[in-house]
């Protein structure tokens, strides 16, 4: 993952006009829903068994199974994350939602949809939450949480497995780190727009990279707790099928190389060849069930 190229959003200001005292700070940029991370990632997908078997290689583990559909929770660490076979068409996993931690979700949620946002219809059946949420990129999701401390929604909707532990450690300290989006060429303005207007996501200067896969513009989120990525079709690539959608989970590490070893004696394979092999900077799993990745950043943050 790494920084925008995205010029129009550069603050170009001559230092002979400005000078910055160790005194004066930058303004935080705006967090108008008072987010605090991710709460989840959604992936959805036909062959929940064969992925689940896959997450518990790489550390997450079964936590919960949903009390009415046929959704199961897995959790390693800080991370919760969702598997849905509940009328699922698609057999490779694909990530097909984004729980966002907020102050006030039904506020989070009208604010969304007064600047624009499009609504998602309610899902909720008897004995469950009603978790608000917009439509997202492709056919994506964006839910709004703010119960996600003592009394989670977890509590509500999930019954627990017998003997499950309800704190899972991290491998190597995992933790949610990105969430890679692809979109259409000449989109990237339209999506900077969507999440810094929503949401307020800054563009991150040109010049910061993270991680192995140098492409793409790189937002922050305004709690500083996690980035999206985004990225255009490559060049040359006419012939490519390019869908608008969330691609790929990135996870960082305060150390990769120790996060891949860790993850490699547990069976996980990693791509070893040209520009895309671990390093100190990041790594790339091999491809898993038809084409799910998950990308390893080295990490400052501090889930």
């Amino acid at each position: 993952m790494l920084a925008s190229n995205d010029d129009t959003l550069q603050h170009c200001v001559a230092e002979d006009t400005v000078r910055m005292t160790s005194r004066e700070r930058i303004p935080e940029p705006s967090n108008p829903l008072g987010m605090d991370g991710i709460e989840f990632i959604e992936y959805a997908t036909n062959q929940p068994q064969a992925f689940g078997d896959l997450l518990q290689r790489m550390g997450f583990a079964p936590l919960a199974r949903h009390r009415s559909r046929e959704v199961m929770l897995y959790r390693q660490g800080p991370m919760n994350l969702i598997v849905n076979s509940h009328g699922a068409t698609t057999g490779m996993p694909t990530v097909s939602a984004m729980a966002l931690r907020v102050r006030d979700a039904a506020f989070a949620h009208k604010h969304s949809v007064e600047l624009g946002a499009w609504d998602m219809p309610t899902r909720a059946s008897a004995m469950e939450l009603n978790i608000p949420g917009i439509h997202g990129v492709g056919d994506s999701l964006i839910y709004f949480v703010d119960r996600y401390r003592d009394f989670s929604i977890y509590d509500v909707d999930f019954i627990p497995l017998p003997g499950a532990d309800p704190r899972p450690p991290a491998v190597a300290g995992l933790h949610y780190f990105g969430v890679v989006q692809a979109i259409l060429g000449e989109r990237t303005r339209d999506w900077v727009d969507f999440y810094s207007y929503l949401f307020g996501f800054s563009v991150l200067p040109r010049g910061q990279y993270f991680g192995v896969l140098p492409k793409g513009t790189l937002l922050e989120s305004p709690c500083h707790k996690f980035y999206l990525q985004l990225i255009e079709p490559p060049p040359g690539a006419d012939d490519i099928q390019w869908d608008e959608g969330l691609v790929r989970l990135g996870l960082g590490a305060a150390n990769v190389p120790v996060a891949v070893r860790a993850l490699q004696e547990r069976g996980i394979v990693f791509v070893d060849h040209g520009a895309v092999q671990p390093s100190d900077k990041g790594a790339l799993t091999q491809f898993y069930l038809g084409g799910v990745t998950f990308e390893f950043v080295v990490s400052h943050l501090k889930p």
